[in-house]
């Protein structure tokens, strides 16, 4: 389903600020990709592929740390469901347990990036996999091959898959860490009102015009 009349909008700010101007549950369900805090960045993305290329990012060191509390709390004061990306690796600032947990193989062959990505989700129900090649230069879907604008960018179909498990129609949906905007036209595609943030201006910038260039395709098909 290609939406034509639903919102969505982006701000080029720091997410803990932007979220404090919505009231309590303001948004259905919140799908995150924050910092991990594991020192991914532009350029060691480039190094750490070993048969499929991994791109050069550039020099951008902003993955030093994973949020504060702070940031959850806005996050769970804001959304009445929440999806985490890399939760495992900062648990400690999340301490709910959690039945639901979404694993994205992605069937990375011989690189020493992690098979599989983990998402905490406040959801009752059981572990479920998502399998999606996303290899360097290889992609699962080779006749719609994504370009990627970001080291830590995740395939639009991810976000689809997640948004036909576990939203409903008429939700609302919270980014609070854009990068590519994968999130933004996976909602679009599916016809989810839509809300991100972003704070670094190259990559609001670049995501804004995969965003509109996307959407200038689909009108000439």
């Amino acid at each position: 389903m290609i939406a034509t009349e639903i919102k969505s909008e982006v701000f080029l700010l720091d997410c803990v600020e932007g979220m404090k101007a919505y009231p309590d549950n303001h948004f259905d369900l919140a799908i995150v990709d924050p910092p991990y805090g594991i020192g991914e960045s532009g350029k060691t993305n480039k190094t750490r592929g070993k048969l499929a290329v991994s791109k050069d990012y550039g020099n951008k060191d902003w993955d030093l740390s994973a949020p504060e509390k702070i940031y959850f709390n806005e996050l769970k004061r804001v959304s009445k469901n929440q999806i985490v990306w890399g939760a495992n690796h900062f648990i400690s600032r999340l301490p709910i347990d959690s039945s639901c947990w979404i694993v994205w193989d992605k069937d990375n062959g011989e690189t020493d990036f992690a098979d599989c990505e983990l998402a905490w989700t406040s959801f009752k129900t059981a572990v479920r996999v998502f399998k999606f090649r996303w290899q360097g230069m290889l992609q699962q879907n080779m006749k719609d091959k994504e370009n990627r604008i970001h080291p830590t960018q995740k395939p639009v179909a991810l976000y689809e898959w997640i948004l036909k498990n576990y939203a409903k129609q008429g939700d609302t949906i919270l980014d609070t860490h854009l990068g590519s905007g994968s999130s933004r036209i996976a909602c679009y595609n599916r016809g989810f009102d839509f809300t991100g943030f972003e704070i670094d201006p190259d990559y609001f910038r670049d995501g804004n015009r995969r965003f509109e260039d996307y959407k200038k395709q689909l009108r000439l098909f």
